[in-house]
């Protein structure tokens, strides 16, 4: 893989552990030559006695400068960096700095082992796939992308959502349940999961299609290649209110007229993995995934 020069910090700046590690950080890249962007963010939150040598990301273009980029936080960091990166391509290595954390894979007292490897070129990047949404709610349409998941409920109301779906413009099925979720193979194992959604390997080409509490036992959770164009409508009165969440973090309210279509975006999301990991252990070990019982 390439050898990087340069690469960018994003972090949760809220947290202290991430204020605690920014020196360590910057020791080791003027240890290995590095040239390191920090974001405006980062900037502004700095104590004024910091005295190393950064550049500043300005803006999205700038991402183009950079070999990688570190993320330093929670899942929630790494989705809103994603968001950022957009199609820009840039491979990002997330440390993880919180209690679970599935997409910032990497713990603190493995971070500069694992950098080591990034530097020495000896490295994997394992593109995920994004969808793409396309919200048509009067006026101009909206687009919004997502690395782990679009769910669409009741918002405000906390009524009951009743909705068609439809694939390639065949009715899946229409859905009376709290709400519906539509998720990438990277998110299967957030909101989904919970739902009694499948787990699904975060490199394969997919979507998930998860009712949440469905008012019908033959409502169950469905897998549709990523060369499908979803398409959501809304054949009842919802008047009191329909919304659209985007990784948890956007929100945009729909009225009963809006139709809702999803897709696998163009482009990939670029992570940064090492020979030798393994997603299953990674699951045994966060998740207890398999684990029965007290064993």
């Amino acid at each position: 893989m390439k050898v990087p020069k340069c690469f960018g910090i994003w972090g949760n700046t809220e947290k202290p552990a991430f204020w605690e590690l920014l020196p360590d950080i910057i020791s080791w890249t003027e240890e290995k030559n590095l040239e390191v962007h920090l974001t405006t963010r980062i900037r502004d939150n700095m104590e004024d006695s910091q005295t190393f040598s950064y550049q500043v990301i300005e803006s999205a273009e700038d991402f183009f400068k950079l070999d990688f980029l570190l993320t330093l936080g929670g899942d929630g960091t790494m989705l809103s960096l994603a968001r950022a990166v957009g199609d820009r391509n840039v491979p990002i290595l997330g440390i993880h700095l919180g209690e679970l954390g599935f997409l910032a894979a990497v713990n603190v007292d493995q971070m500069f082992e694992k950098l080591d490897q990034v530097v020495a070129g000896d490295y994997l990047v394992q593109p995920r796939i994004v969808l793409k949404s396309t919200v048509y709610n009067g006026g101009k349409p909206s687009t919004f992308f997502a690395l782990n998941d679009m769910v669409i409920d009741g918002g405000k109301s906390h009524r009951m959502l009743v909705c068609e779906l439809q694939a390639n413009n065949h009715v899946i099925a229409n859905y009376k349940a709290d709400g519906l979720i539509v998720s990438t193979p990277t998110g299967s194992t957030a909101y989904s999961l919970a739902a009694g959604g499948p787990i699904v390997v975060p490199t394969m080409k997919t979507m998930v299609v998860t009712p949440i509490c469905p008012h019908s036992l033959t409502l169950r959770p469905i897998v549709i290649p990523d060369d499908q164009v979803l398409n959501i409508s809304f054949p009842s009165d919802h008047d009191d209110g329909i919304a659209l969440a985007v990784d948890g973090q956007i929100c945009e309210e729909l009225g009963s007229s809006s139709k809702v279509e999803i897709q696998a975006a163009d482009y990939t999301i670029n992570m940064i993995g090492f020979p030798g990991s393994n997603y299953f252990r990674t699951l045994r070990k966060k998740m207890g995934w398999g684990r029965r019982g007290d064993m």
